[in-house]
């Protein structure tokens, strides 16, 4: 088996005004993503995801840049390979023309572009190889991973946007829906510490204390902002709190950290399993997030679970995306020792619901463990014809 061609396409599907949703990155109104293909001369083909913005918000969101990486930078390292040799895949990728060196030496010689838009672009192409190998064996990913762990795993409702008026009402409207487990959103879109304190101890008073509740400030908090928002709920029983500083400032987190009791969640805006060893070497994160579709793929996921379970760390991917990185993300957590939980948007997401002919929902709260070939679920090619975006 060989690959025979290597397609991304740009996916841009508006959203419902009334469906959209405000937080610091804007109004939500349209979700895009860009899914990549990987075609073989058997006729098998697999599917993966990559990104480059949550959503598409005030010019975030622009995904021609991912397009022509693969398809001109990435896709002639791909032609004539056999896509079942995913890890020297990966480091051919990652290391360019120095890829010889890296794989007789045993060690990294990473290309300039080995963070960011580069590396979103081969966790496409990683994600689509693994889907192509599980359909290839007819196995499930996960059970090229190890084997599910779990038979099932509980699921997180992840929205929560309303003002302190309506959160409670809004994230009761979750657990009614079967999660035992929800988060909001805080930080800059509040305005000030105070806001966000008073929305977290009215989302609890509705919620009651049995039900988890994690807050998410999508790195915006400044430290002493984070620090001043920890000791004011020290009391409320959070389950986490995801990213309180920007993803710059590693430091910072980690003084966080030292700072409360309540755990700290971060790693969706982090690439390769460099990113998050320096994380842990800081002392910075109690829960690991890696994101299949920035991070490095599922091969990368997996590294990063390992590190996961050697320093005693939660592992709980980020979700927030198409149904591909989605299940990228589910069969690593399914096939981790140290997932504890899985993210599922209640935010509008027609590429989670939409995209794929296969129902991918949450049963009282939880998620069972995969079962079909490879990533287990089929592209709708209406939906693809639809929604793709024409790059000059």
């Amino acid at each position: 088996m060989t690959i025979t061609d290597v397609d991304a396409v740009w996916l841009h599907c508006p959203i419902p005004y009334e469906k959209q949703h405000v937080s610091d990155f804007g109004r939500l109104a349209s979700f895009d993503t860009c899914l990549v293909s990987i075609h073989t001369d058997n006729g098998l083909v697999g599917y993966g995801e990559a990104k480059a913005a949550v959503g598409s918000v005030a010019g975030a969101g622009t995904y021609a840049s991912l397009v022509s990486c693969i398809k001109h930078e990435l896709k002639p390292i791909l032609m004539g390979q056999d896509p079942t040799r995913i890890t020297r895949l990966w480091e051919m990728m990652y290391n360019g023309t120095r890829d010889h060196y890296a794989l007789d030496r045993g060690r990294t010689f990473p290309i300039l572009g080995r963070r960011g838009l580069t590396v979103s672009s081969m966790s496409g192409i990683d994600i689509a190889l693994w889907d192509l190998l599980g359909k290839h064996l007819g196995v499930p990913v996960a059970t090229l991973l190890g084997g599910a762990c779990r038979d099932t795993m509980p699921a997180y409702a992840s929205g929560g946007w309303a003002d302190v008026s309506a959160i409670g009402d809004q994230l009761a409207g979750y657990v009614e829906k079967g999660f035992n487990a929800v988060k909001m959103r805080v930080g800059v879109m509040d305005g000030d510490v105070t806001t966000s304190v008073n929305r977290v101890r009215a989302a609890r008073e509705a919620l009651g204390p049995s039900v988890k509740l994690m807050v998410d400030a999508h790195g915006t908090y400044s430290v002493p902002e984070a620090k001043q928002f920890c000791r004011q709920l020290e009391d409320v029983g959070l389950y986490w709190f995801e990213e309180p500083v920007s993803a710059d400032d590693r430091r910072g987190a980690a003084e966080v950290r030292a700072s409360t009791s309540i755990p700290i969640a971060a790693g969706e805006s982090e690439f390769t399993r460099f990113d998050f060893r320096d994380l842990i070497d800081l002392r910075a994160v109690d829960v690991l997030q890696p994101d299949m579709a920035i991070c490095g793929g599922i091969t990368e996921g997996m590294r990063i679970s390992a590190l996961a379970a050697t320093h005693q760390l939660a592992l709980a991917p980020h979700l927030w995306g198409s149904a591909f990185m989605f299940m990228a993300g589910l069969h690593v957590a399914f096939a981790s020792p140290s997932a504890v939980i899985l993210e599922y948007s209640l935010g509008a997401n027609p590429m989670l619901h939409g995209l794929v002919h296969e129902s991918i929902e949450a049963s009282d709260g939880f998620l069972p463990a995969p079962t079909r070939p490879g990533l287990g679920i089929t592209p709708d090619q209406d939906v693809i014809n639809k929604y793709k975006k024409t790059i000059a």
